[in-house]
C-alpha cells in the first residue's frame, strides 16, 4: 500500500509542479509588517480569526470532497493512514479534529468546532487511537500503543508530552502539515481558555510551550510546505474566507518562535510572493472572495438552516447594496439588501445572516451579489442548499463499554445497518466521587467513543441517539460501568436526579411511574405517581435514593 501512495504523491506533485507558489490576495498581510513577537501574533490573530463558518458539522464530508482528495482521482487524502477510501462514500473514515477539541472543553459553539483549516478525515482506528494525545516523538524503544505505518501512539520520547501518558506521531511526510496547522491553531485561537495545556500555555504569546515550540520548529523546518497545503489553503480561503498564514508565509513562524525572534517583521512571504500593500485609499470588498460557494447544507423539509456570511472591507464608502436573484432566490434571504459601509470597514468586519427556507424537496440554488460601496463591479456568491424528507430514525443499542482503564473506557454501540446518521449523541451520567450527579451529552463520530474522567465517577452509565438533519433517534438501552467492570447492559429509561436546597429535581427523556423514594435505612418515605422531565419535588435536607418502575437501579441524590 505504501508503494501505492507513494505513487499517487509522485503523479501528484507532476501534475501540480506549475502552481508552486500560494496566490496570496494582494495586501493580506499588510497589517503584519514591522510588528514582532505578540504584536505580530496578534496582527496575524486579528487577520484571520473572523470568517464565514461552514453550515454544519455534519456537511463536512462535502467540504472535504473540495479539500482533501487526490487530484484526478476519488481517492479520500488521508493524512492518518494508508487504507484507500473513496468520495462520495465517507464510510471508515472520521472527520478529525487535528487539534483536539478536548483541549479547548469541546464546545461546539466555538469557531474551532468547525474550522476547516484543522479538520481533516481521518480512518477511524487511527482516529480513535490518536485520542486527543499531543503530537509527539513515540519512544519506539518501548512498547509502541498503536503503529499503522502513517500513524504512531505511544510514550513520548524523553522531555516531550507535556504530562500527556501517550503521543501521537504522524508520518515524516505530514509532520510539518501538523506543525502549521498548530501554529495556525495558537495563533487563530490565541485567545481561548485551555482545558488542557499539553502543548498549549494560557497567554496571548508565545502561547505554545517550549518543548512544544522546539518540537513543531523542527518539523516545520524538516518538512516544507507541500503543494498539497497550498491547494488545500486556497481551496479553505475559497470557503470560509481565511488562510493559514504560516502556508503562505512560512519564515513568520521564525519570527514568532524561532531564529528571528525579537526582530520585526519585514513582509516577506519567503516563497509565497511578495506582499503588495493596497492602495489606502482604494475601496476594497475582502470577504467574500469572488465565485465563492455559500453551504447552507441539508435540511429536513419544514426546517430552516441559517448560515452566517463574513463580510469585510477596506476603505468602502456609503453603503453596499445586496441582492439575491435568479434560481430559486425565494428560499433564501437575508435581513436588508443594504450594508452600511462602516459595518464592513470595522476591524470585526461584519457577518451577515443568511437563511434557507425551502419550499420544496430538492437542491436549490441562487446568487448573492454585493455591489457599490465604491468597488468596481460586483462580487457574487453562490448560495446553495438541499431540503430532503424528514428522517425516520429507530434506536441504537448500547453494547458493553471496553478498555476500561482507571480515567476512561470506549463506549461502543451498534446502529440499525442501513440508515443514514449524521453523528451520534452519547449521554453520559456520571455518578461523581463524594456525591453528586452531573450529566453531559457528547457529539461523537461513531463506535467507539473514548469517554475520558472516569476517576471523577464512582460509576457512570451512557445511553445513545444517533441524529440526522437535527432529528433524534430514540434513547437507546443503558449501560452501567463502574471500576469494577461492566455492571450490565440495562435496558432502563434513562434517569436523573439531582439534590437541590429543599427538593429533588428529576430528569428523564419520557415520563416514568412509580417513583419511590427511600431514605439510607431503605425506608420508603415517598411515593410520585409519575414524573417527567424537570418534576420538582419538596423533601427535607438528607440522602436519598430514587427508583421508578423504568428505571429500577436506585440513584442516589443528596438534599441541602
Amino acid at each position: 500500500m505504501k508503494i501505492f501512495r507513494t505513487l499517487i504523491l509522485s503523479a501528484a506533485a507532476s501534475v501540480l509542479a506549475p502552481s508552486a507558489t500560494a496566490d496570496v490576495p494582494a495586501g493580506y498581510y499588510s497589517s503584519l509588517t514591522g510588528k514582532k513577537e505578540g504584536e505580530l501574533k496578534t496582527a496575524i490573530y486579528n487577520r484571520i480569526h473572523n470568517f464565514t463558518l461552514i453550515s454544519s458539522y455534519q456537511d463536512l464530508p462535502k467540504y472535504f470532497q473540495r479539500t482533501d482528495v487526490y487530484p484526478d482521482s476519488r481517492r479520500w487524502w488521508d493524512m492518518y493512514s494508508d487504507i484507500p477510501f473513496y468520495a462520495p462514500s465517507f464510510s471508515g473514515l472520521n472527520r478529525e479534529h487535528s487539534f483536539p477539541k478536548s483541549w479547548w472543553g469541546g464546545s461546539t459553539t466555538v469557531s474551532a468546532y468547525v474550522d476547516l483549516n484543522h479538520l481533516y478525515p481521518s480512518e477511524m482506528k487511527a482516529n480513535t487511537a490518536k485520542s486527543n494525545y499531543p503530537l509527539g516523538m513515540v519512544d519506539m524503544n518501548s512498547s509502541v500503543k498503536f503503529n499503522n505505518g502513517i500513524s504512531k501512539v505511544g510514550y513520548p520520547v524523553n522531555g516531550q508530552g507535556g504530562g500527556a501518558a501517550f503521543v501521537f506521531e504522524p508520518d515524516d511526510e505530514y509532520k510539518g502539515d501538523f506543525a502549521r496547522t498548530y501554529f495556525y491553531m495558537a495563533t487563530c485561537y490565541q485567545d481561548l481558555t485551555w482545558k488542557y495545556t499539553f502543548m498549549v500555555a494560557q497567554n496571548l504569546y508565545p502561547t505554545l510551550t517550549p518543548w512544544a515550540i522546539d518540537l513543531l520548529m523542527k518539523w516545520h523546518r524538516q518538512d516544507p510546505v507541500s503543494q498539497k497545503e497550498i491547494d488545500r489553503n486556497e481551496t479553505v480561503y475559497s470557503i470560509q474566507n481565511n488562510r493559514n498564514p504560516f502556508i503562505d508565509c512560512p519564515i513568520l513562524a521564525e519570527y514568532l518562535w524561532g531564529n528571528m525572534k525579537g526582530q520585526a517583521y519585514d513582509g516577506s512571504t519567503s516563497g509565497g510572493g511578495t506582499v503588495t500593500p493596497p492602495d489606502q485609499g482604494t475601496p476594497d470588498l475582502v470577504a467574500p472572495t469572488r465565485g465563492m460557494t455559500l453551504e447552507m447544507g441539508q435540511v429536513a423539509e419544514g426546517q430552516t438552516s441559517l448560515t452566517k456570511l463574513y463580510i469585510k472591507g477596506d476603505h468602502l464608502r456609503g453603503k453596499l447594496s445586496l441582492t439575491i436573484y435568479s434560481g430559486d432566490r425565494g428560499m433564501f434571504a437575508i435581513p436588508s439588501g443594504s450594508l452600511d459601509a462602516t459595518l464592513a470597514n470595522a476591524d470585526e468586519g461584519y457577518w451577515l445572516n443568511v437563511t434557507y427556507r425551502p419550499t420544496a424537496l430538492g437542491q436549490h440554488e441562487s446568487k448573492l451579489v454585493i455591489s457599490d460601496g465604491g468597488i468596481t463591479g460586483s462580487v457574487s456568491v453562490t448560495l446553495r442548499g438541499e431540503c430532503l424528507a424528514v428522517p425516520t430514525l429507530t434506536a441504537c443499542t448500547a453494547l458493553p463499554a471496553s478498555s476500561i482503564e482507571s480515567d476512561r473506557y470506549l463506549a461502543e454501540w451498534d446502529t440499525p445497518e442501513g440508515e443514514t446518521v449524521d453523528y451520534w449523541i452519547v449521554t453520559r451520567t456520571q455518578y461523581l466521587n463524594g456525591g453528586g450527579v452531573q450529566t453531559e451529552e457528547i457529539l461523537s463520530e461513531g463506535s467507539p467513543q473514548e469517554i475520558t474522567g472516569f476517576d471523577e465517577s464512582e460509576r457512570e452509565t451512557y445511553s445513545v441517539q444517533s441524529v440526522r438533519l437535527g432529528v433524534r433517534s430514540p434513547m437507546s438501552n443503558v449501560v452501567t460501568v463502574d471500576h469494577t467492570g461492566i455492571r450490565g447492559v440495562e435496558v432502563e429509561e434513562p434517569l436523573v436526579v439531582q439534590g437541590f436546597t429543599g427538593f429533588l429535581r428529576i430528569i428523564c427523556s419520557a415520563p416514568q411511574q412509580a417513583c419511590e423514594i427511600y431514605d439510607p435505612a431503605g425506608r420508603l418515605v415517598e411515593v410520585v405517581p409519575e414524573v417527567s422531565q424537570n418534576t420538582d419535588i419538596p423533601m427535607c435536607a438528607g440522602i436519598y435514593l430514587v427508583r421508578t418502575s423504568q428505571h429500577p437501579t436506585p440513584v442516589k441524590a443528596v438534599v441541602r
